[in-house]
């Protein structure tokens, strides 16, 4: 590939080659001034589909039309919506159909697969997570710790940086799930670190985690939809994520989670039983006895949440047609061709603190600030810019390939080049 160049020229050629550009007239953008924004913030929120609406309005006039039939007559039947993202999705995370299953939201799933998961003894009760994992994944860390009677001080083993550096090494990671041994029960990790946009070695830490007989799961919010993943053949044993980031399923849209087909086709294993769940061919017999349907969805507990699903099936309709191998290799170039602008910004104190290397990043990158770190990102909001403020001083931008051009990356570029050189900043 020729060397990347900072020029609006340059930017406008990467677009006109880009198999993928044509996807972006499928979102709808917030405006500024009556233009599209430059939209970064797909790590946080991603766009509607405009497909969104069509299909919205298709669920509602079955409702109308059927009343309780729409269970059995609607365009896609209710009482099996669940089962039309199973493919889409095993595409996505690599994992099989039966593996994987839409279902309530990132956290309540992540205390129900904890529930399966984590069954702690006197001896085997550790928990291991990565230092400065997304709040909500240590508050269902600490509070399942407790509710088994365990002190999270001792239970829950955080590995962090090593001094100096913002990033947690893969190998700290394997050797502090070593030194733990046999006292550890579970590794949870997020498969990309929400702040600094590192993706971890997930084939690698699994393996560490079942050499000393712990389980292995993952918290995928930042990397579903946006990183290739293997679940299946990396023997990954749960994961689960949320759908309104990368995946673009609208605020609060329904989560998802992989379960290895070892425990989904066990009906042994322990899940916490709802009627959904239960094998199809007896759930309407309305009788005593739970018998868990094959693979992931023997997890569900109630029938799915139709409306908060439409976007979800707009969005992976999109997905299907770009495909994730596509989607990676201009992941690569863009946020490529983002961090190669933003070093030739030499005016202002920032650092990058996502790592360099392609292979452990996806499409976010985490800007920490020295100084006048909210100034600049208020500059960038007032000029049309959506980006992503976290506390202390880091702006993290995620040129997402879906709908993010070579343009919007220059531009960018522009108006950072522009801080710090006029009387506003």
């Amino acid at each position: 590939m020729a060397a990347y160049e900072a020029t609006l020229e340059y930017a406008h050629s990467q677009d006109q080659t880009d198999i993928l550009f044509p996807f972006r007239e499928r979102f709808l953008f917030p405006q500024h001034q009556g233009r599209d924004v430059i939209y970064f913030c797909g790590n946080s929120l991603g766009l509607q589909p405009k497909s969104v609406e069509y299909l919205m309005n298709c669920e509602l006039r079955d409702w109308a039309k059927y009343g309780v039939e729409g269970h059995f007559r609607a365009g896609y039947p209710w009482v099996s919506y669940h089962r039309i993202f199973s493919e889409r999705l095993a595409k996505i995370v690599g994992a099989g159909k039966d593996e994987v299953v839409a279902m309530n939201t990132l956290t309540v799933n992540l205390h129900l697969l904890m529930l399966s998961f984590y069954r702690p003894t006197e001896k085997r009760f550790k928990i291991l997570m990565e230092a400065g994992a997304f709040p909500s994944d240590q508050y269902a860390v600490e509070t399942q710790v407790r509710m088994h009677g365990f002190d999270p001080e001792e239970a829950i083993v955080e590995i962090t940086p090593s001094e100096g550096r913002h990033t947690i090494e893969d190998i700290d990671i394997i050797n502090g799930i070593k030194e733990v041994g046999d006292h550890l029960a579970l590794v949870i990790l997020g498969g990309v670190n929400y702040y600094t946009g590192q993706f971890f070695d997930l084939e690698a830490i699994t393996k560490a985690a079942h050499s000393v007989g712990a389980y292995c799961g993952y918290d995928l919010a930042h990397a579903v939809g946006n990183i290739p993943l293997k679940l299946h053949d990396w023997n990954v044993d749960f994961a689960c994520w949320c759908s309104y980031k990368y995946l673009n399923s609208g605020p609060g849209g329904v989560g998802g989670v992989y379960i290895h087909e070892r425990y989904g086709n066990d009906p042994t294993f322990l899940r916490l039983a709802g009627w959904w769940g239960n094998e199809e061919k007896t759930r309407f017999k309305m009788e005593k006895g739970f018998i868990p349907q094959k693979g992931a969805a023997s997890w569900q507990m109630s029938n799915a949440p139709v409306f908060n699903m439409v976007a979800h099936n707009a969005s992976l309709d999109i997905y299907d047609k770009a495909g994730m191998q596509a989607l990676r290799e201009k992941s690569i170039r863009l946020t490529g061709y983002m961090e190669f602008l933003l070093k030739q910004i030499t005016h202002l104190d920032f650092q990058i603190i996502t790592p360099e290397e392609p292979s452990r990043r996806g499409c976010q990158l985490s800007l920490l600030f020295g100084e006048n770190g909210r100034d600049i990102f208020e500059f960038l909001t007032e000029c049309g810019v959506i980006a992503d403020w976290r506390e202390p001083n880091v702006i993290r931008i995620a040129p997402v390939p879906l709908y993010n051009t070579f343009e919007d990356c220059y531009r960018f570029y522009e108006l950072l080049m522009a801080t710090g050189k006029n009387d506003e900043m």
